[in-house]
């Protein structure tokens, strides 16, 4: 029976190798199920909102204007040159104010040597009247000291002079020349300081601590009183402003968070409510609305954002909410994996906006309760392991 034996042979190795491919199919189900990470879709109660175009502004903001007119002859740089509060960012031509100054340092010490000299003659006239003075008489052609004693005498006897009287004239008017000194100092010093303010006009200085926006002048340009010549601004810190419908600002308030979407890449940050104007537009019917955004935020000033902003008008509603994770992106439209009797599933899904927590909002193909499937695998499909 050779041929029996060799057949029972073969029965017997076929078997000890199916069985090693079985056992190994067979463990290798469980171990790529237990695999998934799940969520559970949760229910948040979201209002309605509306979207509001807004334009990012730094979050201080001046334009340097010509105080006196010359020839511009320095300029700190160009556009983005970073400086620091009290640096000089523009000059313009001041010799003509110099020279003026010198001339009204000479007015001031010309009016002092008159203020001195006004001083001495009041001194002199108080403690060495010209009354008493022998040379101070005409006389009658007989010597001074006969005319000192009869000549006043005689006349104050008779009423044509008063002695008390005249000295007290020639005080008030030596005190009248000190006084007028005095004024004519100020006057000087007054001027001295005006020139001083427009040499200081002559320079513009930075305010604060920022970067030049913008320059409209060069080197060698004449300008005159009011041109504006550059733009400052600090913008480490950056603002959106916004025209908010009236019946949207109603339901903000200073402090409050809101999402925005810059132009920049599309990345969306939570902005914060920091001022509300008190008067609406009575053309537009809308309030400007200050939004600060968080700091380094891409984009600088002048992009355009979309703020959304809640609308009280519209009834508060409960709408699932999901992790960003479970989202997939097969095509055009997002979809997600559902774990249901412990087998994947996939649903295509709406999506709304971020919410504060992190989760997407999800319009439409949940109901909430669902185990979502998290950072699914490329090859994952509907049904399968």
């Amino acid at each position: 029976m050779p041929g029996k034996s060799r057949l029972a042979a073969g029965i017997v190795m076929f078997v000890t190798l199916m069985v090693p491919l079985v056992s190994f199919a067979e463990g290798e189900a469980p171990a790529a199920g237990g695999e998934f990470r799940t969520a559970t879709v949760g229910i948040t109660r979201i209002g309605g909102s509306a979207i509001v175009g807004g334009t990012v502004i730094p979050f201080k903001e001046v334009t340097l204007n010509a105080q006196i007119p010359g020839r511009v002859t320095f300029l700190a740089g160009a556009e983005g040159h970073r400086a620091s509060e009290g640096e000089i960012l523009l000059s313009i031509d001041d010799e003509e104010i110099r020279a003026q100054r010198r001339a009204a340092l000479a007015q001031i010490s010309q009016a002092q040597a008159a203020l001195g000299n006004s001083q001495m003659q009041y001194s002199r006239e108080l403690y060495a009247p010209r009354i008493n003075s022998l040379s101070g008489f005409p006389g009658m052609g007989i010597p001074s000291t006969f005319d000192q004693f009869f000549t006043r005498g005689f006349s104050e006897m008779l009423g044509q002079s008063n002695s008390g009287l005249e000295r007290q004239a020639d005080l008030y008017a030596q005190g009248a020349g000190v006084n007028q000194a005095q004024a004519q100092l100020m006057q000087a010093q007054a001027n001295l300081d005006a020139l001083d303010a427009r040499l200081r006009d002559a320079s513009s200085i930075a305010p604060f601590d920022g970067i030049v926006i913008r320059k409209m002048v060069e080197v060698g340009d004449t300008v005159q009183p009011g041109m504006p010549l550059l733009k400052f601004a600090y913008t480490d810190y950056l603002r959106i402003i916004a025209d908010v419908p009236v019946r949207l600002a109603a339901g903000l308030e200073e402090g409050m968070l809101v999402p925005a979407r810059l132009d920049a890449g599309g990345e969306t940050v939570e902005a914060r409510v920091a001022q509300i104007y008190p008067v609406a537009d009575p053309e537009r019917h809308t309030v400007t609305v200050k939004f600060d955004l968080p700091y380094g935020t891409a984009g600088g000033p002048g992009m355009y954002v979309e703020v959304t902003v809640p609308d009280g008008s519209v009834p508060v509603r409960a709408q699932p909410a999901l992790p960003p994770e479970a989202l997939v992106w097969r095509g055009s439209l997002p979809s997600v994996f559902v774990l249901e009797d412990g087998k994947p599933s996939l649903r295509l899904v709406r999506v709304g906006y971020p919410l504060p927590d992190g989760r997407v909002s999800v319009i439409s193909g949940l109901s909430g309760g669902e185990q979502v499937i998290l950072n699914p695998s490329a090859n994952l499909v509907s049904g399968g392991n």
